[in-house]
Protein backbone atom coordinates (compact mmCIF):
# COMPACT_ATOMS: atom_id res chain seq x y z
CA UNK A 1 0.00 0.00 0.00
CA UNK A 2 1.52 3.26 -0.51
CA UNK A 3 1.38 5.45 2.24
CA UNK A 4 0.75 9.28 1.15
CA UNK A 5 -2.64 10.74 -0.37
CA UNK A 6 -3.87 10.20 -3.51
CA UNK A 7 -2.62 12.00 -6.51
CA UNK A 8 -5.66 13.34 -7.27
CA UNK A 9 -5.25 15.48 -4.10
CA UNK A 10 -1.76 15.96 -4.92
CA UNK A 11 -2.76 17.28 -7.91
CA UNK A 12 -5.13 19.71 -5.83
CA UNK A 13 -3.04 20.67 -3.04
CA UNK A 14 0.43 20.36 -4.87
CA UNK A 15 0.07 24.15 -6.86
CA UNK A 16 0.05 26.81 -3.70
CA UNK A 17 -2.47 28.37 -5.39
CA UNK A 18 -5.07 25.89 -6.04
CA UNK A 19 -4.25 24.44 -2.63
CA UNK A 20 -5.16 28.41 -1.26
CA UNK A 21 -8.22 27.71 -2.88
CA UNK A 22 -9.50 24.98 -0.99
CA UNK A 23 -8.30 26.11 2.15
CA UNK A 24 -10.73 29.22 1.71
CA UNK A 25 -13.40 26.90 0.40
CA UNK A 26 -12.91 25.09 3.25
CA UNK A 27 -12.99 27.82 5.89
CA UNK A 28 -9.45 27.62 7.21
CA UNK A 29 -7.75 31.07 7.68
CA UNK A 30 -5.23 32.34 5.14
CA UNK A 31 -2.46 34.74 5.32
CA UNK A 32 -3.73 37.67 2.68
CA UNK A 33 -2.89 38.32 -0.60
CA UNK A 34 -3.22 37.76 -4.08
CA UNK A 35 -5.44 34.10 -5.03
CA UNK A 36 -3.46 32.90 -7.31
CA UNK A 37 -0.12 33.47 -10.00
CA UNK A 38 0.29 37.31 -10.54
CA UNK A 39 1.36 39.81 -12.95
CA UNK A 40 4.03 41.93 -11.93
CA UNK A 41 0.99 44.62 -11.96
CA UNK A 42 -1.18 42.29 -9.67
CA UNK A 43 1.54 42.00 -7.26
CA UNK A 44 2.25 45.87 -7.50
CA UNK A 45 -1.64 46.49 -6.53
CA UNK A 46 -2.04 43.82 -4.20
CA UNK A 47 1.91 45.54 -2.31
CA UNK A 48 0.13 48.66 -2.26
CA UNK A 49 -3.08 47.88 -0.72
CA UNK A 50 -1.56 45.30 2.32
CA UNK A 51 0.94 47.26 3.20
CA UNK A 52 5.09 46.07 3.12
CA UNK A 53 6.83 44.30 3.78
CA UNK A 54 5.32 41.12 1.63
CA UNK A 55 6.49 37.97 0.27
CA UNK A 56 6.87 36.89 -3.34
CA UNK A 57 6.43 33.00 -3.53
CA UNK A 58 6.25 30.45 -6.43
CA UNK A 59 3.09 28.74 -6.89
CA UNK A 60 4.61 25.91 -7.99
CA UNK A 61 7.15 23.65 -5.95
CA UNK A 62 8.95 24.17 -2.48
CA UNK A 63 12.06 24.20 -0.71
CA UNK A 64 12.07 28.15 -0.62
CA UNK A 65 12.49 28.86 -4.45
CA UNK A 66 10.96 31.27 -5.96
CA UNK A 67 10.60 33.12 -2.96
CA UNK A 68 11.46 36.46 -1.90
CA UNK A 69 11.13 38.94 0.83
CA UNK A 70 10.36 42.61 -0.28
CA UNK A 71 10.35 45.31 2.27
CA UNK A 72 9.46 48.30 0.09
CA UNK A 73 7.96 49.16 -3.24
CA UNK A 74 11.20 50.17 -4.76
CA UNK A 75 12.50 46.35 -4.47
CA UNK A 76 9.38 45.16 -5.55
CA UNK A 77 10.09 44.93 -10.11
CA UNK A 78 13.56 43.15 -9.10
CA UNK A 79 12.54 40.83 -6.68
CA UNK A 80 9.80 39.94 -8.72
CA UNK A 81 12.08 39.32 -12.10
CA UNK A 82 14.37 37.59 -9.48
CA UNK A 83 11.62 34.97 -7.51
CA UNK A 84 10.06 34.39 -11.42
CA UNK A 85 13.05 33.21 -13.05
CA UNK A 86 14.31 31.11 -10.21
CA UNK A 87 11.08 29.54 -9.76
CA UNK A 88 11.04 28.58 -13.55
CA UNK A 89 14.69 26.99 -13.41
CA UNK A 90 13.52 25.07 -10.39
CA UNK A 91 10.43 23.83 -11.42
CA UNK A 92 9.33 24.76 -15.46
CA UNK A 93 6.70 27.31 -13.79
CA UNK A 94 7.36 31.00 -13.19
CA UNK A 95 3.96 32.00 -11.81
CA UNK A 96 4.21 33.58 -8.46
CA UNK A 97 1.56 34.88 -6.26
CA UNK A 98 2.37 37.12 -3.14
CA UNK A 99 1.03 37.46 0.35
CA UNK A 100 1.37 39.69 3.27
CA UNK A 101 4.93 39.20 5.22
CA UNK A 102 3.72 38.29 9.19
CA UNK A 103 6.99 39.22 10.70
CA UNK A 104 7.40 37.74 13.17
CA UNK A 105 6.56 34.91 12.66
CA UNK A 106 6.84 31.19 13.52
CA UNK A 107 6.89 28.21 10.83
CA UNK A 108 4.65 25.35 12.37
CA UNK A 109 3.23 21.98 10.56
CA UNK A 110 1.02 19.62 11.78
CA UNK A 111 1.35 15.42 10.61
CA UNK A 112 -1.70 14.28 10.00
CA UNK A 113 -3.52 10.86 9.27
CA UNK A 114 -6.17 10.45 7.34
CA UNK A 115 -8.70 7.19 6.58
CA UNK A 116 -11.17 6.83 3.39
CA UNK A 117 -14.21 7.27 5.60
CA UNK A 118 -13.08 10.77 7.03
CA UNK A 119 -11.91 10.08 10.53
CA UNK A 120 -9.01 12.33 10.63
CA UNK A 121 -5.89 12.14 13.80
CA UNK A 122 -3.18 15.24 14.05
CA UNK A 123 -0.04 14.16 15.13
CA UNK A 124 1.51 16.89 16.75
CA UNK A 125 3.21 20.33 15.70
CA UNK A 126 6.54 21.10 14.73
CA UNK A 127 8.33 23.70 15.20
CA UNK A 128 10.24 24.64 11.90
CA UNK A 129 11.31 28.37 12.13
CA UNK A 130 15.02 27.80 12.08
CA UNK A 131 15.51 28.26 8.50
CA UNK A 132 18.39 29.31 5.98
CA UNK A 133 17.22 30.14 2.65
CA UNK A 134 13.96 30.02 3.50
CA UNK A 135 14.23 26.34 3.86
CA UNK A 136 14.00 24.36 7.52
CA UNK A 137 17.30 23.34 9.10
CA UNK A 138 15.71 21.97 12.66
CA UNK A 139 12.30 20.24 13.33
CA UNK A 140 11.48 20.17 17.17
CA UNK A 141 8.15 18.85 18.44
CA UNK A 142 6.32 20.00 20.25
CA UNK A 143 6.89 23.52 19.32
CA UNK A 144 7.53 25.41 22.39
CA UNK A 145 5.62 28.52 21.06
CA UNK A 146 2.54 26.45 20.26
CA UNK A 147 -0.09 26.72 23.36
CA UNK A 148 -2.81 24.03 24.45
CA UNK A 149 -5.62 26.65 22.84
CA UNK A 150 -3.42 27.22 19.26
CA UNK A 151 -2.81 23.41 19.38
CA UNK A 152 -6.16 22.63 19.45
CA UNK A 153 -7.48 25.52 16.63
CA UNK A 154 -4.84 24.37 14.52
CA UNK A 155 -5.76 21.10 14.63
CA UNK A 156 -9.30 21.75 13.84
CA UNK A 157 -8.57 23.55 10.91
CA UNK A 158 -6.01 20.87 9.80
CA UNK A 159 -8.91 18.21 10.27
CA UNK A 160 -11.38 20.92 8.63
CA UNK A 161 -8.49 20.88 5.59
CA UNK A 162 -8.07 16.99 5.17
CA UNK A 163 -11.56 16.58 5.38
CA UNK A 164 -12.24 19.05 2.90
CA UNK A 165 -10.12 17.81 -0.24
CA UNK A 166 -10.28 14.27 0.65
CA UNK A 167 -6.80 13.55 2.31
CA UNK A 168 -6.09 10.34 3.40
CA UNK A 169 -3.39 7.87 4.41
CA UNK A 170 -0.24 10.29 6.18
Amino acid sequence: VFVGPGADVMERVGDKARAKAEMKAADVPLVPGTDGGATLAEVRAAADELGFPVLLKATAGGGGKGMRLVHVAEELEAAYSTARAEAEAAFSNGSLYLEKALVPARHVEIQVLCDKDGGVLTLGERECSIQRRNQKVIEEAPSPFVTPEMRKAMGEQCVALARAVGYYSA
